[in-house]
């Protein structure tokens, strides 16, 4: 197969679901860019605005105050932004996330701070859950990456890991993120250093769209040594409807919406939902 065949060999609209050919969250280079957005506050392409997630961080201690709900499970932490924020108001809490760059910068952060947030490094689909726990937060729309077959999975995994009485606090994107938005490809050179590899390459970007609610931002990326990697970026979006059968589905009650994490009342035109829900 020569250059040009092992390129085109994915520049096409794959199955649903598909899988990358490369690691994202744990590559060396992309962690290290994905670490600097975390704490960018000029985009939220991983985080969001600092002065937002202390919205959201007043607005969960309200839903889920310490003295009632004393235990916090922060899946996908990230380098632990909400977990140091929450640590200050007296919860016991614990984080999960599959990089280790992020879990690393936040296990220094917590020694620095004395916050005693316990981190474990592992892929929240696949590692048990340290204990049970009284609250659960699964934040920045992580939950529509995932398969229907892993959100499935997930769910149950959530739903057992809370205490009896516990609640689930999440967020999935809205099909008024994409609206008027229609499928695109494109193509970018880096010269040197850039987000995708420490070296010359380019970057051939595809948005696919499935159905009304699933869609995939395809990146290949191919460097000057002519490595090709395929990283598929995969957004479920849902409705009121959609989300609710799943949560039913796993067992989990008392289901109620709001336009996003920081408790905004629910609006038809948000771009995004933010869910409670207790087991």
């Amino acid at each position: 197969m020569n250059f040009i065949q092992s390129i085109l060999k994915y520049d096409h609209k794959p199955e649903m679901y598909a899988k990358s050919t490369s690691p994202f969250w744990n590559d060396k280079h992309i962690s290290k860019s994905m670490l600097e957005l975390h704490f960018s506050q000029k985009t939220e392409a991983a985080s969001r605005s600092e002065n937002f997630i202390d919205q959201s961080v007043k607005w969960i201690t309200s839903v889920a105050p310490s003295s009632s709900h004393k235990s916090i499970l922060d899946v996908g932490c990230g380098p632990g932004i909400y977990t140091e924020k929450l640590s200050k108001f007296g919860y016991q809490i614990a984080g999960i996330d599959i990089s280790a760059r992020s879990i690393d910068y936040a296990k220094e952060v917590s020694k620095k701070n004395k916050s005693q947030v316990e981190y474990t490094l592992g892929n929240y689909l696949e590692i048990e859950f340290p204990q049970k726990f009284d609250l659960i937060t699964f934040i920045y729309c992580d939950f529509g990456a995932l398969s229907s077959e892993d959100r499935k999975l997930m769910l149950d995994k959530i739903f057992l890991a809370l205490n009896p009485g516990g609640i689930l606090i999440f967020d999935v994107c809205t099909p008024n993120q994409y609206l008027n938005k229609g499928e695109s490809s494109s193509w970018y050179s880096n010269e040197g250093s850039g987000f995708w590899k420490p070296v010359t390459h380019i970057c051939l970007e595809h948005h696919y769209i499935y159905n009304e609610f699933v869609r995939l931002n395809q990146y290949i990326v191919v460097d000057e040594l002519s490595n090709v990697d395929v990283y598929q970026i995969w957004d479920t979006s849902f409705s009121v409807d959609s989300i609710t059968k799943e949560l039913k589905d796993s067992g989990f009650k008392n289901i109620q919406i709001y336009s996003d994490v920081s408790g905004k009342p629910y609006d038809v035109s948000s771009r995004t939902m933010a869910i409670v829900v207790q087991k």
